[in-house]
């Protein structure tokens, strides 16, 4: 008869983090290529910059177990982090213009045309993030 193996609380915890992580680096690896593409609209980079600050964000939230619904908003995700570490509002503050690119421009029409300085813009933001919340996550690994 096969043993069975019962995985902890913290390994599931854990597993969940890296799920989140690997989206957030493959979001953050397309706005790299999308940003060195020579397009007249960076739309889509910003979009997966929001898409890659959104889910490092929320492997955060995960690692401290804080509960989060489908949320897209930059904003109540940063006040949810601080519910574990308030300096992350202020570290963090300058990533929440991300939001709209992530909630609001869905649909054609709808987005503004994004050139190539506020997409330098959303990419080093969504890289602060990253930065930021893996520090934090740094002994955790």
């Amino acid at each position: 008869m096969g043993r069975y193996f019962m995985r902890s609380r913290e390994h599931v915890i854990w597993d969940f983090v890296q799920q989140w992580l690997k989206k957030a680096e493959q979001d953050i690896k397309a706005a790299r290529i999308l940003l060195k593409a020579k397009v007249g609209d960076y739309y889509t980079c910003a979009f997966h910059c929001q898409q890659s600050a959104e889910k490092y964000l929320k492997a955060y939230l995960v690692r401290y177990q804080i509960e989060f619904r489908k949320a897209h908003n930059l904003d109540k995700l940063l006040n949810l982090a601080a519910e574990a570490d308030t300096s992350l509002l202020e570290e963090l503050s300058s990533c929440k213009w991300l939001t709209p690119y992530g909630t609001e421009f869905r649909y054609l029409g709808e987005y503004p045309e994004v050139n190539l300085k506020t997409a330098e813009r959303a990419f080093n933001d969504a890289t602060l993030v990253k930065n930021v919340v893996l520090k934090r996550l740094k002994e955790y690994f």
